[in-house]
C-alpha cells in the first residue's frame, strides 16, 4: 500500500509517499480501506520529532481516518454492530496517512448520515478531544460559558459548535477580524481578536465581571496566568496543548480564593477502553446532532495524499479555518 512516511525529522518536505506492507487486523480490530485522512497538529509535532509514537503504534503519521471496513475481528465487530462494508471513521494512535489502516473496533464510529468520507475524516481527533476535555474533565454544563483559545483551529471550530449545541455560551479568541467573523458564523456568542484586544479585559466586560466557567487552552505558557484571571468562582481551566511553552507562573492564591481547577490531558497514549467510552458518548450525544445538521464539519482544504507536505505547511502557517484532509485515490 501507499503511505506518507516521515523520512527524517524536520520541515514539511520530509514527508514522502512510500510503499508499506498492508497492516493486518488483530483481535479487537478492523482493517479499513481508507478514503480520507485527517491532518492534525500532533502530526506536525511528530514530523518535527516532538511527539514520540506510543509503544506499539505505527510510525506512519495520522490519527484519524474514514473509509470502509474491509475485514476484522468478527466477534468484536458483531458486538459493536459493525460489519464488512460499513462506512466508518476512526480514531487511531498512528498509521492514518495510508491507504489501509487498522483501528480498534471501539474507536470506530459510523459515518454520520449525509456526510461524505472527507467530512467524516475531519471528525474523530477533534471530537474525541473536545468531548474528553470540555465535557468530561471540565464538566461544562448547559447555561455555563466557555472561553476557547484559538476558535478557528480544528479543535476550536468543533468546540464552538459542540458547546453551543449542548446549551453553553461561547467566547472565542482568534488572530484576525476575519477569523473572529468565522467564529461568530459558527455560533460563538462573542469573538475576541487577541492581537488587537486584551482578552482578559474583554471577558470581564462580556461577563459583567463574573468570568467564564471553563477555559479551553491550547497555548499554556504565559496565557495560564491571564486565564486564571478570566475564570469565575469554581471555574475550570483545561490545557490540551502547550504552543506557548510548558512553563507558567500564576497567582496560586487566586486559585484558592476562587476554588479553581487546573487540569489537562493528552489523548493519543490513553488506553483503548478509555477512547471507546468517549466514542460511545459521542455516538449517543453528538452523532445525532451531526446527522441533523446542528453541528457541521468545517474542512478548510483537501489535498491529495501525495501533497501531505503542503497540508503541513498550511497548518503551520495558521492561515486555515477548520480542518485539513488528505485523500487517497
Amino acid at each position: 500500500m501507499q503511505a506518507v512516511e516521515i523520512s527524517s525529522f524536520g520541515a514539511p518536505e520530509v514527508l514522502r509517499l512510500g510503499e508499506r506492507a498492508m497492516p493486518v487486523a488483530a483481535e479487537g480490530e478492523v482493517l479499513i480501506r481508507v478514503s480520507a485522512s485527517g491532518v492534525n497538529r500532533p502530526d506536525v509535532l511528530q514530523r518535527t520529532g516532538n511527539y514520540p509514537v506510543p509503544p506499539g503504534a505505527s510510525d506512519i503519521p495520522g490519527l484519524e481516518v474514514a473509509g470502509v471496513v474491509a475485514s476484522g475481528d468478527e466477534a468484536a465487530m458483531a458486538a459493536a454492530g459493525l460489519k464488512v462494508g460499513d462506512r466508518v471513521c476512526a480514531l487511531v494512535a498512528g498509521g492514518g496517512y495510508a491507504q489501509w489502516c487498522v483501528a480498534p473496533v471501539g474507536q470506530c464510529l459510523p459515518v454520520p448520515e449525509g456526510l461524505d468520507d472527507i467530512a467524516a475524516a475531519s471528525l474523530p481527533e477533534t471530537f474525541f478531544t473536545v468531548w474528553s476535555n470540555v465535557f468530561d474533565r471540565a464538566r461544562l454544563q448547559a447555561g455555563e460559558t466557555l472561553l476557547i483559545q484559538g476558535g478557528t483551529s480544528g479543535i476550536g471550530v468543533t468546540a464552538i459548535q459542540m458547546a453551543k449545541a449542548l446549551g453553553a455560551s461561547v467566547i472565542a479568541t482568534a488572530g484576525s477580524d476575519d477569523k473572529c467573523a468565522a467564529c461568530l458564523a459558527l455560533g460563538a456568542d462573542h469573538a475576541i481578536n487577541y492581537k488587537t484586544q486584551d482578552f482578559v479585559a474583554t471577558v470581564a466586560d462580556l461577563t459583567g465581571g463574573q468570568g467564564v466557567n471553563v477555559v479551553l487552552d491550547m497555548v499554556a505558557g504565559a496565557y495560564v496566568a491571564r486565564e486564571i484571571d478570566c475564570l469565575a468562582e469554581d471555574g475550570r481551566l483545561v490545557i490540551i496543548a502547550v504552543q506557548g511553552g510548558v512553563k507558567a507562573e500564576f497567582n496560586a492564591g487566586m486559585v484558592l480564593r476562587k476554588r479553581l481547577t487546573i487540569t489537562g490531558s493528552t489523548l493519543r497514549p490513553r488506553p483503548i477502553a478509555f477512547k471507546a467510552a468517549i466514542a460511545q458518548a459521542l455516538r449517543e450525544r453528538v452523532w445525532p446532532l451531526l446527522a441533523q445538521g446542528h453541528i457541521k464539519p468545517v474542512v478548510h482544504q483537501v489535498f491529495p495524499a501525495s501533497e501531505a507536505a503542503a497540508a503541513h505547511a498550511l497548518m503551520e502557517s495558521n492561515r486555515h479555518i477548520g480542518k485539513l484532509v488528505l485523500t487517497w485515490a
